[in-house]
C-alpha cells in the first residue's frame, strides 16, 4: 500500500510540475514507476477522480486566481491558452460547467467559487509520533494584525480539523481560497467565546478581508469584525507531507512550553488563536495572540 501511495503522490507531484504543459498518460506513468493502464487505476482509486479530471479542475481553479489577480487585468482568453486550454469557447464551457458562470462574467465580478483544492495523497498516512525524528528549532516573530473582516463559516461542535470537515465538509477552503485575502491565504481559527454564537464551533475555516469589505459574504457564512491585534508566530521547520500531523504536535508542544513573559507580553486570551495551513515546503506555523503586560504583570 505505501509503494501505491507513493505512486500517486509521484503522479500528483508531476501534475503541479508540469500543470500547464501537456500531460499524457504515458508521462504519468512513468512518474508513477507503473504502467499507464495501473496508474490511472491507482490515480482514481486514491482520488476519486481520473487524471483527466483532475488536471482539467485544477487548471480551472488555478485560472480563476488569474482571472481575480491580474494587473492589469487579464484577458479571458490569454488565460483560457495559458492554462493549456485549446480554444476559449472549450474554456468558457468548461469553466461553466465546473463554477456556474462565465469567465467574462467572474472576471467583470468576482465572487466567492468553490475551488478544487486536492491535497497530496500522503496526508491520507498519519505516523505515529515515534516514527518522526523530535522537531529541530520552531522560530518566533512577533507580527501585527489590523483591523479586519474575517469570513468564516461555523461548524456546530469542532475543536480542531478533521472534526470541522465531518460537519462542514473540506470544500469550504476552496471557496475560501477563492476570495482575496490581506494575509494571502485562508486561516483556521479557535474563537473565544465572546466571537462563538451559540450552538456553533470553536474551530472555524475563514479568510480575512478589509474591514470595510463589501464584497458578497457566500450564503452559510458570517463576516465578524476583529480588532487589530499582535500575534506571536510560531513555525516549524519544513517536513515530509505524510508527517504533517507530528509537525503540529511538535509546535503544538513548543507553544505549551513557552513563556511569553521573557519577550514582555501575556497570551492574549480575547483574539483568536490562528493556524495557517499544514505546507511541508515552509514549515507549520500556528499564530497566538498576545498583549502587552499590565504594570502588575510585569516582574
Amino acid at each position: 500500500m505505501i509503494e501505491q501511495i507513493e505512486a500517486v503522490q509521484r503522479m500528483q507531484d508531476y501534475i503541479r510540475e508540469h500543470l500547464f504543459e501537456e500531460i499524457t498518460p504515458a508521462q504519468l506513468a512513468k512518474a508513477a514507476l507503473f504502467s499507464p493502464w495501473h496508474a490511472h487505476r491507482l490515480f482514481t482509486q486514491y482520488l476519486k477522480v481520473t487524471p483527466a479530471d483532475y488536471i482539467r479542475r485544477l487548471r480551472l481553479s488555478t485560472s480563476v486566481l488569474w482571472l481575480r489577480d491580474g494587473e492589469p487585468p487579464c484577458r479571458v482568453a490569454d488565460v483560457a491558452f495559458a492554462c493549456g486550454f485549446s480554444s476559449v469557447d472549450g474554456y468558457q464551457r468548461a469553466f461553466r460547467r465546473e463554477f456556474g458562470c462565465n469567465p467574462s462574467e467572474y472576471l467583470a465580478k468576482p465572487a466567492p467559487l468553490y475551488l478544487f483544492t486536492p491535497y497530496g495523497v500522503k496526508f491520507q498516512e498519519r505516523k505515529e509520533k515515534t516514527e518522526m525524528e523530535p522537531l529541530k528549532q520552531v522560530f518566533l516573530q512577533v507580527i501585527a494584525k489590523p483591523e479586519r473582516k474575517v469570513i468564516m463559516k461555523r461548524g456546530r461542535n469542532a475543536a480542531e480539523y478533521f472534526s470541522y470537515c465531518e460537519e462542514v465538509g473540506c470544500e469550504v477552503w476552496g471557496l475560501l481560497q477563492s476570495i482575496k485575502s490581506i494575509s494571502g491565504e485562508p486561516v483556521c481559527l479557535w474563537l473565544p467565546q465572546r466571537y462563538r454564537t451559540p450552538g456553533t464551533s470553536e474551530y472555524v475555516q475563514g479568510v480575512e478581508v478589509p474591514r470595510d469589505y463589501d464584497g458578497e459574504i457566500p450564503e452559510g457564512f458570517d463576516a465578524v469584525d476583529f480588532p487589530a491585534a499582535e500575534y506571536l508566530m510560531f513555525q516549524g521547520e519544513p517536513f515530509e507531507e505524510e508527517n504533517y500531523s507530528l509537525a503540529i504536535e511538535e509546535v503544538w508542544e513548543a507553544i505549551k512550553k513557552y513563556d511569553p513573559t521573557v519577550i514582555g507580553y501575556a497570551w492574549d486570551r480575547e483574539n483568536p488563536r490562528i493556524q495557517l495551513e499544514p505546507l511541508g515546503t515552509r514549515g507549520y506555523i500556528e499564530l497566538m495572540p498576545i498583549r502587552g503586560l499590565s504594570p502588575g504583570e510585569k516582574k
